[in-house]
């Protein structure tokens, strides 16, 4: 599992120093975020995230060694998607400065521009892709049918799927209906897995996305201490077959043949 600074805003330099250093030592050395984290989430704008990760990398510079640094470009402000070669160099040396580091361990695209061409990137790289990013869920499995997983399997790309509780909206152990967006013959199955295994619905989600044979690693974006060592949980639970293939029907609604 990863942890998101997609809500790592709106915190002083010591609060976002402490929620680092609990996900590094839960094992969650990868940290993503984005230049465009900051709008929303109760961020002051564009770059805050990258800004206040910087600031924790310089007054502790022995995180920076512990951690896969990941980031984004390729959101430009009023466009809304720039894929050329100029403006992603220069998201990607913004970023540095922000991030006040030397290297970024993944340099991401962070959306398809539909202006570029989709074989531009790969043909001019001179290392191969790595990695996509797609949404990914019990609530969303796009990935699973639309071809994602399997280039990412044909390819040796890494799966990082973000939204992986679909944006809180599969999380609680109470047996709510969360916003009342997620089918409620999915919410209780996760509900039925989570009682006979003693854990939350939160924790069977996650352990879904794990169990995918494609081996996404989950990007959780909780600022809470607490729920990012209760999600720790899901890496030791197992889910068989069966319990996947229910949760899959009950999410898409359909009966499988």
């Amino acid at each position: 599992m990863a942890f998101g600074c997609w809500r790592f805003v709106g915190s002083d330099e010591a609060g976002g120093q402490a929620l680092i250093e609990t996900a590094l030592g839960l094992g969650m050395n990868l940290v993503d975020t984005a230049d465009i984290y900051g709008r929303g989430h109760g961020g002051g704008g564009f770059g805050e995230s990258e800004e206040l990760l910087g600031k924790v990398l310089a007054a502790s510079p022995g995180l920076r060694d512990q951690m896969v640094l990941a980031t984004k470009g390729g959101i430009r402000m009023g466009v809304p998607y720039d894929s050329s070669p100029a403006y992603l160099v220069a998201a990607c040396d913004a970023s540095l400065r922000r991030l006040r580091t030397e290297v970024i361990d993944l340099y991401q695209v962070h959306r398809p521009d539909l202006l570029a061409h989709t074989e531009a990137l790969a043909e001019h790289l001179a290392t191969p892709l790595a990695a996509t990013q797609p949404e990914l869920s019990a609530a969303n499995l796009a990935p699973l049918r639309d071809g994602t997983g399997d280039l990412a399997l044909r390819d040796g790309l890494a799966v990082l799927a973000w939204s992986p509780l679909g944006g809180g909206r599969l999380g609680g152990a109470d047996g709510g209906d969360g916003d009342g967006t997620v089918p409620r013959p999915l919410l209780g199955v996760l509900d039925e897995l989570a009682a006979r295994e003693g854990v939350d619905r939160a924790t069977v989600a996650l352990a879904f996305v794990l169990a995918l044979p494609f081996r996404p690693v989950a990007i959780l974006g909780t600022q809470n201490p607490d729920r990012l060592r209760q999600a720790q949980r899901a890496l030791g639970l197992h889910l068989d077959r069966m319990d996947a293939y229910r949760i899959i029907e009950a999410s898409e609604g359909v009966p499988l043949p």
